[in-house]
C-alpha cells in the first residue's frame, strides 16, 4: 500500500528497465502527460504509473459542457447540410447531464451552449471545411515523442493553423495562446506531418467569440519542444526512480495549492485535501 495515497502501486521492477549498453528508449507521451508532471508528480504518478490506476471522482459540469460543445463541432461537418441552427441542435444530442447541481441548472445551461455554439458557426465557423477535425498528430525530437489530438486544423490560403476550442469561464488572451505548451507542440507536429511550416495557433472561445492567436517564428516553435525536453527529462527520471522503488519513491512530490480542490485524484492524496475544500461539482459555472 502506498502510504501517500492509501491504494497499491506496481511493485518495483513491473515496468521494464533499459538494458545496460542499450540507447535510451523514446519517451511517449501527450501535452496533456507533460503537464501533468509539471503541475503535480503526485497526480503525474497516479495518473499514469500507478496500478492499479486509483478510481477518480465523478465528471464534473464544466467538463459534460465541453465534451458536448466540442463533439457538436466536430460532428456539424459530418451533416448532409452542415448550418449554424444544426450545429447548435447537436449540443443537445450531445449533452451528458452529469456534475449540475440540478436539471434545472443543466437544463439552462444546455440552452445556453446551444445558442453559444449557433452564434460561433453563424459568425464564420462555417466558412471553411478543415483540414482536419479532431485530428490526431505526432513528431520525434530525439528521445522524445509527443502525441496529441487537436480540436481543428484550417488551410486558409495555403497556411495551415491549428485551432483549439475553449469553453471555460475565463476568456483567453494572445497571451494564453501564445505561452500555450500544447498549441506549440500541435504545430511543430502539423508542420513535421504535413512539411509545411505551421506558426499560427488560435483559441476560439465558443461562449464569448473570441479568438486568441500568436504567430510563432520557428525559433519560438523550437524553444516549446525544447521546454518539452526538458519537462521529459525530468519525469524520465521520476519514472525510472518509480521503477526501481514503487511505492517508495520520493520523486512524485505533491504541489499544493487552489487547484487541489478541483483535483479529480485528491481521495487518494492527503496533502491535496489538507490543502482547502473541495469545490462542488458545479463551482467552474459562472452563474454560481
Amino acid at each position: 500500500m502506498s502510504a501517500a495515497t492509501g491504494h497499491s502501486t506496481a511493485a518495483p521492477g513491473t515496468a521494464q528497465a533499459p538494458l545496460p549498453g542499450m540507447p535510451e528508449p523514446l519517451w511517449a507521451g501527450s501535452p496533456s502527460k507533460l503537464l501533468a508532471f509539471l503541475d503535480c508528480p503526485r497526480r503525474y504518478r497516479m495518473q499514469y504509473l500507478d496500478r492499479p490506476a486509483p478510481e477518480r471522482r465523478r465528471q464534473r459540469a464544466h467538463t459534460s459542457l465541453g465534451i458536448a460543445v466540442h463533439n457538436a463541432l466536430r460532428d456539424v461537418w459530418d451533416l448532409p447540410e452542415p448550418t449554424p441552427a444544426a450545429g447548435g441542435r447537436l449540443v443537445d444530442d450531445a449533452w451528458v447531464d452529469v456534475g449540475f447541481r440540478d436539471p434545472e441548472q443543466s437544463r439552462r445551461w444546455r440552452a445556453r451552449m446551444r445558442e453559444a455554439v449557433t452564434s460561433y458557426l453563424r459568425a464564420g465557423g462555417l466558412e471553411r471545411r478543415p483540414v482536419g477535425i479532431e485530428r490526431t498528430v505526432a513528431f520525434v525530437s530525439d528521445d522524445l515523442r509527443v502525441q496529441g489530438r487537436i480540436d481543428r486544423l484550417d488551410d486558409r490560403g495555403g497556411e495551415l493553423v491549428v485551432v483549439d476550442y475553449k469553453t471555460s469561464r475565463q476568456v483567453p488572451t494572445d497571451d494564453d495562446a501564445r505561452t500555450s505548451l500544447p498549441l506549440a507542440l500541435y504545430a511543430a507536429a502539423v508542420w513535421k506531418m504535413f512539411r509545411r511550416p505551421t506558426l499560427r495557433v488560435e483559441l476560439h472561445h465558443v461562449p464569448s467569440g473570441t479568438v486568441a492567436a500568436h504567430e510563432h517564428t520557428p525559433q519560438s516553435l523550437a524553444r516549446k519542444v525544447e521546454q518539452a525536453r526538458s519537462i521529459m527529462r525530468d519525469a524520465r527520471r521520476a519514472d525510472a526512480d518509480f521503477i526501481r522503488s514503487g511505492a517508495d519513491s520520493t520523486a512524485f512530490p505533491a504541489v499544493t495549492g487552489p487547484l487541489c480542490g478541483w483535483c479529480d485524484l485528491r481521495a487518494h492524496c492527503p496533502e491535496g485535501q489538507a490543502a482547502g475544500p473541495e469545490k462542488p461539482d458545479w463551482a467552474a459555472l459562472d452563474d454560481d
